[in-house]
């Protein structure tokens, strides 16, 4: 059931959408419905050193210019150091109410007590989002959402952007669908929801959407098979084929070391291999040639951020 919540998930964010731009996003970014826009964004900041040195230098050296951070991850003081040291780094939340990998185990942000329906047995978050669907509590959600926000916050990282690791808070749920946007309006966050993924979904989704929401045109991410294929045969198709519009590529840039392949033990999508392919294609001269050839402009979620709450 998983892998076909997961089949369902990536359904939406990997083909091409022939709807009309977001007519205010565009014009308030500067750019016209024929710019081709996009976000290079790295997810899964503090999961591991790896996870965030290669994340880090993918923006230094690549042609990354995004990424989101897993407040309950064990190297969050690693990203607050980055973020010392280059202030003007977009970073963002990759919301988190999961915990999937086989040793590496963590728990919620906001004391236990408070949230208990969001834990499985061993005091963790679960470990995927269908489970987390059967269990969790709207309100103990919240609760969570909020703490993970707020702990971003004081730590100084001001997040430009929201995510949702898994897609559970986008996929569980109407309410856990209302949750994620409510958040985003309170913290005057843009939280990430594509036009395709409006499409597809019942009204009882639609209906959540107020004008006060950030609506991207497509997002994209490769898939199993895509990795089976060759990262770099994905990644080039994909840019040389980019529609107008905002969208927003979302990448794990990593190592292939014993750090990622410990984490990632019995997990080979999105294991260490899988990073690898990505830190090394994003940070290659290929990549960027076909984004300069393709004249392809790149945007930050900080600007979506300023351009539509500020």
């Amino acid at each position: 059931m998983y892998k076909f919540l997961l089949g369902f998930l990536f359904l939406f964010l990997f083909h091409f959408c022939d709807i009309t731009a977001q007519n205010s996003l565009a014009e308030k970014l500067g750019f016209s419905e024929d710019d081709k826009l996009l976000i290079i964004h790295a997810d899964d900041l503090a999961m591991a050193h790896s996870q965030n040195l290669g994340a880090f230098l993918s923006m230094q050296a690549g042609m990354v210019n995004s990424a989101s951070i897993m407040m309950p991850c064990p190297w969050v003081k690693e990203v607050v150091d980055f973020k010392k040291d280059f202030p003007e780094s977009d970073l963002g939340l990759h919301l988190t109410l999961t915990s999937e990998w086989k040793y590496m185990r963590y728990g919620p942000v906001a004391s236990k007590d408070k949230v208990p329906s969001l834990l499985d047995e061993d005091g963790f978050l679960r470990k995927d989002c269908l489970v987390f669907g059967q269990n969790a509590k709207p309100a103990e959600a919240e609760i969570e959402l909020r703490a993970q926000i707020d702990l971003a916050i004081q730590l100084g990282l001001k997040p430009t952007h929201m995510d949702t690791h898994m897609g559970c808070l986008v996929f569980s749920s109407p309410e856990m669908f209302g949750i994620y946007l409510k958040v985003g309006r309170d913290y005057k966050i843009p939280v990430m929801v594509d036009r395709f993924f409006l499409q597809a979904v019942p009204e009882s989704f639609k209906k959540m959407i107020t004008d006060r929401d950030v609506i991207i045109d497509r997002s994209f991410t490769a898939i199993p098979p895509d990795f089976e294929n060759g990262m770099d045969k994905y990644y080039e198709d994909l840019l040389n084929n980019l529609p107008a519009g905002v969208n927003v590529l979302n990448i794990h840039p990593a190592f292939n070391n014993a750090e990622m392949q410990a984490l990632t033990i019995d997990h080979p999508d999105w294991g260490a291999e899988w990073r690898q392919a990505d830190f090394d294609f994003f940070t290659s001269a290929n990549c960027k040639s076909i984004i300069e050839k393709q004249n392809i402009k790149l945007i930050t979620w900080g600007m979506i951020q300023t351009a539509f709450y500020q």
